[in-house]
């Protein structure tokens, strides 16, 4: 079957005048001629303009794709590969760009309408924030930010607060508020800590991200940093990376109501065995379930981490009086607890669970 100039044409969707410069550079020659003289395509000419297509779109150059072309011929699969990489290309640029312009569109509803300087500043972070993710991370990083950013904003204003008064990087609030700034990263960041040690990268090594849109300055970042290896130094002689991404989110306020209702009770001198102290002992249980996700054998390790090292204990959110009285009401919510497991769960094994030295 051949097809004439203009058949061809209609059905691919080209101008003849496309198919006859083709033909005038060499790029596409008919394989023959009607009578009167008409361009003849053969199906392996229009394999062939597959193929020219193909490259066209990828962005070569008409004398470019005429010496890739050059020979005998073009193996079908060759030029099939050739679409699909263009297409795999297109379909990689068409995501990323819909992905930044997403986010470009989401910041403009969210606020007012940008000036010249606004758009400058966002065209430079996109650029670096561009180096270190691709578009459907970032969007992932800043759709979260609302989990944290109330949090954020006064952890931030308290290690402003530690830094004025000069408190070194081990001092107990300190650790305490590392303990808070980790956690809240990696709540942020899904678990994900590839993505969180790329982000903080970016901000130790791009001093354009610093300080924009709450973003900590350099000083903090130096400041917290320190606390914070000072920290995971000690985590990860028990916790893996694993264990880490394992980990639950358990807001601040809810150790701080836990904290809060505790002391109440301690102000009253209530015993441990009041039904108020078993109350306040297994919302701490819950909560403690939700930070190791239910996982017996990662409550071991931050059990046995909050044990043997002082500095976890340092920045444990709940104080070391509400530790006391919380374990000595879990020592005796510990048989109800148990009666209530398989009979070859004991007392002992029900006490281990609830131990509360690993917050």
């Amino acid at each position: 079957m051949l097809l004439k100039v203009g058949d061809l044409a209609r059905r691919t969707g080209l101008t003849v005048r496309t198919l006859h410069h083709y033909d005038e550079i060499g790029l596409l020659t008919p394989s023959g001629r009607s009578d009167a003289g008409y361009r003849l395509y053969s199906q392996a000419d229009v394999q062939r303009l597959h193929g020219i297509q193909t490259l066209r779109q990828m962005g070569l150059a008409l004398s470019d794709i005429g010496e890739l072309l050059a020979g005998d011929g073009v193996a079908p699969e060759r030029i099939i590969n050739q679409q699909i990489r263009a297409l795999d290309q297109q379909i990689t640029q068409a995501t990323e760009l819909r992905g930044r312009l997403s986010m470009l569109r989401d910041g403009l509803m969210a606020g007012a309408e940008p000036d010249m300087g606004n758009w400058l500043e966002a065209l430079a972070l996109m650029t670096t924030y561009g180096k270190y993710f691709s578009a459907a991370e970032l969007k992932q990083i800043f759709s979260s930010w609302g989990l944290i950013e109330a949090d954020w904003l006064v952890v931030k204003d308290l290690v402003r607060s530690a830094m004025d008064r000069g408190l070194p990087p081990d001092a107990p609030e300190v650790q305490a508020l590392a303990y808070r700034w980790m956690a809240l990263m990696l709540h942020w960041m899904g678990g994900d800590m590839d993505l969180l040690e790329r982000w903080g990268h970016m901000f130790r090594t791009e001093p354009s991200t610093q300080g924009r849109n709450h973003a900590p300055p350099g000083d903090m970042i130096e400041y917290i940093e320190t606390a914070i290896k000072m920290r995971m130094a000690v985590l990860e002689k028990y916790l893996t990376r694993d264990d880490l991404r394992a980990l639950g989110h358990v807001p601040h306020t809810h150790w701080a109501a836990l904290e809060h209702d505790v002391q109440a009770l301690l102000s009253r001198a209530l015993s441990p065995y009041h039904p108020d102290a078993t109350s306040a002992a297994l919302r701490w249980n819950d909560l403690f379930d939700t930070l190791t996700g239910h996982s017996p054998s990662l409550r071991q390790k931050l059990l046995a981490a909050s044990t043997n090292e002082p500095l976890l204990q340092a920045g444990a959110p709940l104080s070391a009086p509400v530790r006391a009285f919380l374990h000595a009401a879990l020592a005796h919510a510990a048989p109800a607890s148990a009666a209530a497991q398989p009979q070859h769960v004991n007392n002992k094994k029900a006490r281990k669970m609830l131990d509360p030295h690993a917050t």
